[in-house]
């Protein structure tokens, strides 16, 4: 251990070192991989282009008015591939993550986390339909959005049968909004469910329903709002709208921090739910003294294998149109976690004399989470590095950190989740630097220029995305603390020992994975 801790500060130190000597004085705006403001089809033009053009004087009020722009139209690729990244997201959660979960339990509990990473997810879909979307994607205020889209409401016209769109990254290019709503509902279910890793084996059924509902109402909503809500570019139309534009956006976003696929809005966000959870309810009953080897590896490598694949779906889909940017998302998807794969395993037979099946599948998810925030804000060569270094990271995350936090998080949650998302979060900021081989930021969101690597500073860069990883953690936390107590105060959070001793499947759920 001390070898490989010595490795990781080693090289560490000289991958920050090396990249802050890189870093230019000047600080550039960034743009994040974000949700844009939406768009009605039944428009002439964009609701957020035409209310920025709105904004601007006329330059000459005698003139003729100018004719209206045909009103953009969805590409049929585009929507084809955002259905089928949709689909990638609900194939890693159900069942990629319940048996990546599953397999990690003792046979005993095997049901109770399928139930409660299928149910969470299909609440939180739920909830998402009716009030989650609006809140996150919709103009409000810096922190949460508004309620122009309760139920869904305006998204589409049933008797003009007209849809509205939404608006994606690039100047005229549109999406149907009703396949937007649903690839991000994926988001939001997914985020909630990897927090039951945390608290496995010993939290009421009902309680995690209910604390997720509290959380994601009061968490995850804000959060995605502060990061990921901007009016989209069709509303830089022109140099003095940019403020007004700029001041409608998410506080996160407004920062300038980059997460392109949710290293923040998921990964960090849901990893600090679960450690203070984990806090709260306690450690299983004989944690540090009974075996609680996961009872089936080969359903985690199952799962671990359906995560890889639909996480495709996950990180390029988040380009939300089949072009350039999906695909460098989709290559860095596949090159980090397979360099992250291969670390941890060198990683753990340094330490323990033996790969293990449990850490290439763990080195697996640490390389997918680590490269979610980085994959479309990086270059090939940067994302090899992120992938690598995570596998290290996260392996040191749930073995020695581990034991310094002295907490029970069942399966690892903050220690491959929290960890490897904070480490991408700040990497990001590293490697988008074009000098380092990254696509820079937005440094013109009217002209859509981008940040010359004269200009672009590593070191300034970095510190947003810290800043942008502390609001996470902070906000999270609280939140979490406190939807708990209400859950622990209204249902009560854990099972009675009985219960826990007998197993979650039969006590909670009356049956059984397996026959006995």
């Amino acid at each position: 251990m001390k070898k490989l801790l010595a490795s990781f500060a080693l090289g560490l130190s000289l991958l920050m070192g090396g990249a802050v000597a890189m870093a230019q004085d000047a600080a550039a705006p960034a743009a994040s991989a974000a949700a844009p403001a939406t768009t009605e089809a039944s428009a002439p033009a964009p609701a957020a282009a035409a209310s920025a053009v709105a904004a601007a004087p006329a330059a000459d009020a005698s003139a003729p008015a100018a004719a209206a722009a045909p009103a953009p139209v969805p590409n049929k690729g585009d929507t084809a591939w955002m259905m089928v990244a949709t689909l990638l997201v609900i194939l890693m959660t159900i069942p990629g993550l319940a048996l990546f979960y599953g397999g990690l339990v003792r046979s005993k509990n095997m049901l109770s986390v399928l139930m409660q990473v299928m149910v969470t997810f299909s609440l939180i879909v739920v909830l998402w339909a009716i009030y989650g979307y609006s809140l996150a994607f919709t103009e409000g205020n810096a922190f949460f959005g508004g309620f122009d889209r309760l139920f869904m409401k305006g998204i589409w016209d049933n008797v003009a049968g007209t849809f509205a769109n939404g608006a994606t990254f690039s100047k005229g290019v549109v999406i149907p909004e009703l396949v937007f709503a649903a690839f991000q509902a994926t988001f939001a279910g997914i985020t909630c469910t990897l927090i039951v890793g945390s608290f496995a084996e010993r939290m009421k059924f009902s309680a995690v329903l209910a604390f997720c509902a509290i959380w994601f109402t009061f968490s995850y909503a804000p959060i995605a709002h502060m990061v990921w809500f901007w009016m989209g570019p069709d509303a830089y139309s022109a140099a003095n709208v940019v403020d007004a534009m700029n001041a409608k956006a998410g506080y996160i976003w407004q920062m300038g921090a980059l997460d392109f696929a949710g290293g923040t809005v998921v990964h960090i966000n849901a990893a600090v739910a679960g450690l203070v959870g984990a806090y709260l309810i306690g450690p299983r009953i004989g944690y540090g003294k009974e075996s609680m080897a996961p009872h089936s590896l080969t359903l985690t490598m199952v799962g671990s294998a359906l995560l890889w694949v639909g996480w495709f779906g996950f990180n390029a889909g988040s380009a939300l149109e089949a072009n350039g940017t999906a695909a460098l998302a989709f290559i860095n998807t596949f090159f980090a976690t397979a360099a992250a794969v291969l670390t941890w395993s060198i990683g753990e037979a340094l330490h323990k004399g033996k790969a293990s099946m449990l850490g290439a599948a763990s080195g697996a998810v640490a390389g997918l989470v680590a490269i979610t925030p980085a994959c479309g804000n990086v270059g090939i060569g940067g994302a090899l590095v992120v992938g690598a270094l995570a596998g290290f990271v996260c392996l040191w995350g749930v073995t020695g950190l581990k034991k310094i936090l002295g907490v029970d998080d069942s399966l690892d949650v903050f220690g491959v989740h929290g960890v490897g998302g904070i480490l991408g979060a700040l990497l990001t900021g590293v490697f988008n630097a074009p000098s380092l081989g990254g696509p820079s930021t937005v440094a013109d969101l009217v002209t859509m220029t981008m940040t010359t690597p004269d200009a672009y500073s590593i070191a300034a860069q970095v510190w947003i995305q810290a800043k942008a990883v502390l609001i996470t953690i902070v906000w999270s936390g609280v939140v979490s603390f406190v939807a708990y107590k209400i859950v622990d105060m209204t249902i009560g959070l854990r099972v009675s020992e009985e219960a826990e001793r007998e197993g979650l499947d039969i006590t909670s759920h009356g049956e059984t994975a397996y026959g006995r």
